[in-house]
């Protein structure tokens, strides 16, 4: 059967329906907050710059048929930071975005963001954010929880907030201490039966303990899972408290991840040489780089301080619909 089949859409309408309200309560409570909603451009010079997303390539001919490299973006964090430095204080989108080499139950080449941002606040103040939004979902899906296979969370409750440390730290596994020495870490890993391989760097092992051990420890939730290592920042800042740990959280419901925040890098020099590491390493792995956003470079000096959080709709409204696949829960599932 084929998701427009009339019995097949019939049976499907009624979580489409819930998708509709909740994206419309989302748009009502950023607009009670005071948010602009923008709407970014998805063709783009550059998709993003971390190593293991892969972007969708065109080539756009210009006025004089000079054919030009061009992406759809893989998210509209660039684009909103412009316009963070051209003067906006708190806006948000619900972007169409892609990412290739992506599929299963719980991703899509072709998805939906939900990314927002506060000028002048700090990254906890997504954390309320977050958990309000999932409250906003699950009353307009009329679910009293979150559900996803057989893991249930109450969608209305505080989550619970703890740190990549103290989750490590339950393993025995002292993660700060070992940010440059990653042969430690890798003893470490194996002492509580996680396989290294010796080409393996600090991410590449700090990945498999979060993956392995570390998300599927973190229970039903919700959970904010805070204070990522510095190596992992992305383009976050440094936290002040502590200079080996970022200010950066995700958020996580029913065991999937839902959101990814942060407090927002505006050194230009640093976010520079943080993206061309990463497709330093993006060409060794894959044989390809994708250009640096120079005009984002540009403005990132003229931001404010700020928060911004990315988190997928389609796995939240998957959640307070008790959808089993993400595609359960699109209108016209990517082909």
């Amino acid at each position: 059967m084929t998701w427009w089949d009339r019995d097949t859409h019939a049976d499907r309408r009624p979580v489409l329906l819930a998708r509709n309200r909740i994206v419309k309560a989302i748009r009502s409570w950023f607009e009670d907050q005071g948010f602009t909603e923008v709407d970014p451009a998805y063709l783009v010079t550059s998709p993003g710059n971390e190593t293991h997303l892969h972007a969708f390539e065109t080539v756009a001919l210009d006025e004089g048929l000079t054919p030009r490299a061009r992406y759809l973006h893989t998210s509209p964090e660039f684009a909103m930071k412009k316009l963070l430095a051209a003067g906006e204080e708190r806006i948000f989108t619900l972007s169409r975005v892609w990412r290739n080499r992506e599929g299963g139950p719980r991703h899509a080449v072709e998805f939906t963001m939900l990314e927002w941002y506060r000028a002048g606040q700090g990254y906890e103040t997504l954390m309320e954010d977050c958990a309000a939004l999932m409250a906003v979902a699950a009353r307009a899906a009329g679910s009293a929880q979150f559900r996803h296979r057989d893991t249930v969370c109450d969608p209305f409750a505080k989550p619970r907030r703890t740190t990549l440390q103290a989750e490590a730290q339950r393993y025995g596994i002292d993660l700060l201490s070992t940010l440059n020495d990653p042969a430690t870490l890798a003893a470490q890993l194996r002492g509580i039966g996680l396989q290294t391989a010796p080409d393996d760097s600090w991410s590449d092992l700090f990945s498999r303990l979060l993956t392995a051990r570390i998300e599927p420890g973190l229970g039903p939730g919700p959970v904010i899972l805070d204070a990522y290592p510095a190596p992992e920042a992305a383009l976050a800042r440094k936290s002040p408290q502590d200079p080996r740990t970022a200010e950066r959280f995700e958020l996580f419901a029913c065991g999937l991840e839902l959101a990814n925040a942060f407090g927002e890098l505006t050194d230009a020099q640093e976010q520079r040489a943080r993206f061309t590491a990463d497709m330093d390493l993006k060409e060794s792995l894959y044989g390809h780089r994708y250009p640096l956003d120079e005009d984002l470079l540009a403005a990132l000096p003229h931001m404010p301080p700020t928060s911004g959080a990315a988190l997928g709709l389609d796995r939240l409204v998957m959640l307070a619909t008790h959808a089993p696949r993400l595609t359960d829960v699109l209108w016209t599932p990517p082909a």
